[in-house]
């Protein structure tokens, strides 16, 4: 299909990104660690590691892991949040020719059990706030080694406590009975005293497992090759160019990473985006904790600000947040959720950089499009497609339809999955037979090649930046004692832009929502759980029993208009 959107692109954009310039995400880390040895790489809580200590740091790491007997393509768990040893356990698992697997650290034993268990992780690296998730689960995985870090090992700190924002972590997890446990400065230092065995890494080995709700009601592992990563860093850096380029120089790119590293939002745009331009993430490790937060913030002048729409509105909102200097601010991306209007504007106001929104998932790397990196204004559009970009709208035959009709929003690119771990069916689902991933959203293109979401095709309902499939959560209901059957959808949160609402029919008559609520507390991650419990006599449904979700969806709608 024609491009009609590189028309629109700013000056020195190109068309497409030589996508053969790394053979691997380990070349690009590597041609940076030789590149940027004495610049400062990461900070986290005023304690900083170079792109040397990075590299020192990761080989003996990647070291210690082969020297477990670990073979060329296994899997590593990581589950921390924003701290020193993500980046650099992600970098060792990488070099020493393993993939990454990433964890939320907030997950239930339930969530993480499946996870390791479809992964095939047979080694897991987790902060020891999350180790009681690890060992409730362990002896029914894979696993047989555990790294265990904590806040202090990197810090120069003893016994540091972090309070994270899952409210149920309060203090430090007592050492557990795990298998192969060894402490992550032990592992560094056994490490040093090992050799790291180069593997051959190329475009087609797999880089990342980034695990996605699915429809069926488990979570799918979107399969990332290092090509698919490369590419969409290569895509980015070139997007974003203008931006950077324009006078007065930056002389080293510091971004803002507030973001979960393991979502892949964060892990692109804010460490490895950062890593190929020589440039400064800033951990944030608890961006709820916006006292901190901005406390992190009056320290540094900031180039970068990738976020989603309820961070920037929480920040808006914050108390001394109009006091921090954003005098050096040159790109604000949203992404994650719709970026909103108001938040926009008052962002674009007090900082002086208007919000970029893009747009994305995690079987694209995550990027497809985005608005111009200097934007000033508010499109309400997801923008343009990214170098070596297709976009294409279509019909549910798979056809292609004309400029300024509604479809599925379809897209081919260099950074789309090659597919889904071990689920082919699933891969053949949503791939098109020339190529097209299907990305489950209905949107339009308008004549300029921008693109409008205006509807999602599928049932997933998007908290704050994260998927939730109601499959899950109603899985996980259904097995209440008191519940005879329920239904789950997405309705309008004025914070989160959806939030989780159930409605159920009792089986038994004193069943509360409380009752509900705190049952899903132990099975589900916070934003998965329904904030909202409507009891019904019976659910809607078709004339072969399935609940019409999308009934009850419009029901809502109708009401609150």
């Amino acid at each position: 299909m024609e491009r009609i959107w590189l028309k629109q692109y700013p000056p020195g954009v190109p068309a497409d990104i030589d996508v053969t310039l790394y053979p691997s995400l380990v070349d690009l880390l590597e041609e940076s660690f030789a590149k940027f040895r004495d610049r400062k790489a990461f900070i986290c809580m005023d304690k900083a590691i170079t792109y040397r200590q990075l590299d020192e740091m990761s080989t003996a790491l990647g070291a210690y892991l082969q020297s477990k007997g670990l073979k060329k393509g296994a899997r590593v768990a990581l589950m921390m949040p924003n701290v020193l040893q993500y980046p650099i356990a992600t970098a060792a698992v990488l070099r020493a020719g393993f993939a990454v697997v990433n964890v939320n650290p907030l997950y239930t034993p339930r969530e993480l059990e499946h996870q390791l268990k479809d992964s095939g992780a047979e080694a897991i690296i987790v902060l020891e706030n999350f180790a009681s998730t690890v060992e409730h689960v362990i002896a029914r995985t894979a696993v047989k080694h555990v790294i265990v870090g904590a806040m202090g090992d990197l810090l120069g700190l003893k016994g540091l406590i972090v309070n994270f924002v899952v409210r149920r972590v309060k203090k430090m997890v007592p050492a557990f009975s795990l298998p192969s446990k060894v402490a992550f400065n032990d592992a560094l230092a056994a490490g040093r005293s090992l050799k790291l065995t180069k593997p051959t890494i190329g475009p087609d080995d797999v880089a990342f497992l980034q695990y996605t709700g699915g429809t069926t009601g488990v979570s799918k592992g979107a399969t990332l090759l290092h090509r698919n990563i490369v590419a969409n860093v290569l895509q980015n850096d070139a997007w974003l160019q203008p931006a950077l380029t324009k006078p007065p120089k930056i002389e080293q790119l510091f971004i803002v990473c507030a973001l979960p590293l393991y979502h892949i939002f964060a892990l692109t745009a804010c460490f490895l985006l950062g890593m190929r331009a020589g440039g400064v993430n800033l951990l944030i490790p608890n961006p709820r904790d916006m006292k901190s937060f901005i406390k992190e913030l009056m320290k540094y002048q900031v180039n970068s600000f990738p976020a989603v729409n309820t961070l920037y509105n929480g920040l808006l909102h914050a108390e001394g947040f109009d006091k921090v200097d954003f005098s050096k601010l040159r790109i604000s991306n949203g992404g994650g959720m719709a970026v909103q209007r108001p938040v926009a504007e008052q962002w674009s106001k007090l900082t002086g950089c208007g919000i970029a929104e893009g747009y994305g998932l995690s079987e694209t790397a995550p990027v497809l499009t985005c608005n111009p990196a200097t934007i000033e204004g508010f499109t309400g559009t997801i923008g343009l497609p990214l170098p070596s970009t297709y976009l294409s709208i279509r019909d549910d035959a798979g056809n292609e339809l004309p400029i300024g009709q509604t479809g599925e929003i379809c897209a081919k690119g260099p950074q789309v999955m090659a597919g889904y771990w071990n689920m082919p069916q699933e891969t053949t689902l949503v791939m098109t037979e020339d190529g097209y991933f299907r990305t489950g959203d209905i949107g339009v293109m308008g004549d300029d090649g921008s693109t409008k979401i205006v509807d999602r095709k599928k049932d997933m309902i998007l908290v704050s930046g994260f998927n939730v499939y109601p499959n899950e959560v109603e899985e996980v209901i259904a097995t209440h004692p008191g519940v005879l059957e329920c239904a789950v959808v997405g309705v309008q949160d004025a914070r989160s832009n959806e939030a989780v609402k159930a409605f159920v029919v009792k089986k038994d008559p004193d069943v509360t929502a409380e009752d509900i609520i705190k049952f899903c507390h132990t099975q589900l991650t916070n934003y998965k759980v329904p904030k909202q419990i409507e009891f019904r006599t019976d659910l809607p449904k078709t004339n072969v029993g399935k609940i019409l979700r999308r009934q009850l969806r419009d029901e809502k709608k109708q009401a609150a208009a």
